[in-house]
Protein backbone atom coordinates (compact mmCIF):
# COMPACT_ATOMS: atom_id res chain seq x y z
CA UNK A 1 0.00 0.00 0.00
CA UNK A 2 1.43 3.17 -0.78
CA UNK A 3 1.14 6.59 1.33
CA UNK A 4 0.96 10.03 1.04
CA UNK A 5 2.76 11.89 3.72
CA UNK A 6 0.22 14.98 4.52
CA UNK A 7 2.40 17.71 6.92
CA UNK A 8 0.30 20.47 8.89
CA UNK A 9 2.00 23.30 11.01
CA UNK A 10 -0.11 21.35 14.26
CA UNK A 11 -0.20 18.03 13.32
CA UNK A 12 0.79 15.38 11.14
CA UNK A 13 -1.40 12.88 9.60
CA UNK A 14 -0.80 9.70 6.69
CA UNK A 15 -3.61 9.35 4.45
CA UNK A 16 -3.48 6.28 1.86
CA UNK A 17 -3.26 7.67 -1.81
CA UNK A 18 -2.39 5.37 -4.97
CA UNK A 19 -0.27 8.02 -6.93
CA UNK A 20 2.34 8.58 -3.79
CA UNK A 21 4.94 6.41 -2.46
CA UNK A 22 6.34 7.35 1.07
CA UNK A 23 10.01 5.53 2.22
CA UNK A 24 8.84 4.19 5.45
CA UNK A 25 12.20 5.71 7.08
CA UNK A 26 10.39 9.63 6.92
CA UNK A 27 7.68 7.47 9.44
CA UNK A 28 9.82 7.13 12.71
CA UNK A 29 8.36 8.97 15.78
CA UNK A 30 10.86 11.35 17.27
CA UNK A 31 11.91 11.25 20.84
CA UNK A 32 13.03 15.13 20.60
CA UNK A 33 10.02 17.19 22.30
CA UNK A 34 8.99 19.49 19.76
CA UNK A 35 8.63 23.20 19.57
CA UNK A 36 7.05 24.12 16.60
CA UNK A 37 7.31 27.74 16.91
CA UNK A 38 11.47 27.43 16.83
CA UNK A 39 11.07 25.35 13.65
CA UNK A 40 8.83 27.63 11.83
CA UNK A 41 11.51 30.39 13.19
CA UNK A 42 14.22 28.50 11.64
CA UNK A 43 12.39 27.50 8.39
CA UNK A 44 12.04 31.24 8.02
CA UNK A 45 15.11 32.02 8.72
CA UNK A 46 16.77 29.75 5.96
CA UNK A 47 13.55 31.30 3.08
CA UNK A 48 14.97 34.69 3.66
CA UNK A 49 19.02 33.29 3.35
CA UNK A 50 17.38 31.45 0.00
CA UNK A 51 15.70 34.85 -1.83
CA UNK A 52 18.87 36.51 -1.17
CA UNK A 53 21.29 33.90 -2.52
CA UNK A 54 19.49 30.94 -4.19
CA UNK A 55 18.32 32.40 -7.60
CA UNK A 56 22.44 33.11 -8.09
CA UNK A 57 22.88 29.40 -7.26
CA UNK A 58 20.00 28.26 -9.61
CA UNK A 59 18.32 27.45 -6.81
CA UNK A 60 14.60 28.36 -5.80
CA UNK A 61 11.89 27.38 -3.11
CA UNK A 62 8.86 29.22 -1.48
CA UNK A 63 6.74 27.75 0.78
CA UNK A 64 2.91 26.52 -0.48
CA UNK A 65 0.04 28.95 0.41
CA UNK A 66 -0.31 29.67 4.56
CA UNK A 67 2.26 26.51 5.60
CA UNK A 68 5.48 27.18 5.99
CA UNK A 69 6.37 23.28 6.68
CA UNK A 70 5.25 22.94 2.63
CA UNK A 71 7.68 24.35 0.00
CA UNK A 72 7.92 23.85 -4.05
CA UNK A 73 11.20 24.33 -5.59
CA UNK A 74 13.15 24.19 -8.34
CA UNK A 75 16.19 23.96 -9.33
CA UNK A 76 18.37 24.62 -12.66
CA UNK A 77 20.89 22.22 -14.29
CA UNK A 78 24.06 22.76 -13.75
CA UNK A 79 26.24 24.44 -17.08
CA UNK A 80 28.94 21.84 -18.38
CA UNK A 81 26.43 18.75 -17.21
CA UNK A 82 23.70 16.50 -18.64
CA UNK A 83 21.25 18.32 -17.08
CA UNK A 84 22.26 21.72 -18.63
CA UNK A 85 19.09 23.62 -19.89
CA UNK A 86 16.41 21.60 -17.75
CA UNK A 87 14.45 22.93 -14.63
CA UNK A 88 13.63 20.68 -12.23
CA UNK A 89 10.71 20.96 -10.00
CA UNK A 90 10.61 19.53 -6.66
CA UNK A 91 8.09 19.16 -3.32
CA UNK A 92 9.47 19.39 -0.24
CA UNK A 93 7.76 18.79 3.61
CA UNK A 94 9.53 19.33 6.64
CA UNK A 95 8.83 17.54 9.55
CA UNK A 96 7.66 19.18 12.47
CA UNK A 97 11.09 18.54 14.53
CA UNK A 98 13.46 20.05 11.95
CA UNK A 99 16.10 20.12 11.77
CA UNK A 100 16.66 16.91 14.12
CA UNK A 101 15.08 15.05 10.74
CA UNK A 102 15.32 16.09 7.11
CA UNK A 103 12.67 17.04 5.44
CA UNK A 104 11.11 14.64 2.79
CA UNK A 105 11.97 15.92 -1.03
CA UNK A 106 10.36 14.59 -3.77
CA UNK A 107 11.28 15.14 -7.63
CA UNK A 108 8.09 16.47 -9.17
CA UNK A 109 9.53 17.19 -12.70
CA UNK A 110 10.69 13.43 -13.98
CA UNK A 111 14.57 13.14 -13.15
CA UNK A 112 17.08 10.57 -14.22
CA UNK A 113 19.07 10.15 -11.47
CA UNK A 114 21.02 7.04 -9.95
CA UNK A 115 20.03 8.72 -6.21
CA UNK A 116 16.24 9.60 -7.27
CA UNK A 117 14.06 6.69 -7.47
CA UNK A 118 10.95 5.84 -9.71
CA UNK A 119 8.68 8.18 -7.25
CA UNK A 120 10.95 10.69 -7.70
CA UNK A 121 12.44 10.54 -3.90
CA UNK A 122 16.23 10.77 -3.56
CA UNK A 123 17.18 7.19 -2.30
Amino acid sequence: MEVRNTIDAENVSITPSSSTHLPSKHLKPSSIPIDTNSVTQRLQKELMSLMMSGGDLGVSAFPEIDNIFSWIGTIEGGKGTPYKDLSYKLSLHFPLDYPFKPPLIKFETMCFHPNVDEHGYIA
